[in-house]
């Protein structure tokens, strides 16, 4: 069984993810964890890989029973070189404490 849902689990993903320690980070996830990004060529958006120097800022964290919710400032260096700085949050469902779903929101920036 995995830890109890919390606003402390929550922050311990986010520190995770700024650490760049994604052994840590799995350590919250189950095996079927689905990860949907706010992006892409489908409904559920896409996948990234490789933002070196990601950090999620700013944050506030929500939990209801089985749900968590990470609102956050995203800011990063894609692997092109672009710069990302954008408001978003992450839906979290949790079984048995894991992770089984991930579903990230962010703003859409126009130029």
């Amino acid at each position: 069984m995995g830890q109890v849902v919390s606003v402390d689990v929550l922050q311990a993903l986010a520190d995770a993810f700024n650490a760049h320690d994604l052994d840590r980070f799995m350590a919250y996830v189950a095996d079927d964890c689905v990860l949907e990004m706010p992006r892409g060529p489908f409904p559920f958006g896409s996948r990234f890989v490789g933002l070196p120097d990601v950090h999620y800022g700013n944050l506030e964290h929500f939990v209801c029973g089985d749900t968590g919710i990470s609102n956050w400032l995203l800011t990063g260096t894609t692997p092109g070189g672009v710069r990302i700085e954008v408001r978003g949050c992450d839906f979290y469902s949790f079984r048995d404490g894991n992770i089984i779903k991930k579903d990230s929101y962010w703003k859409i920036l126009e130029p």
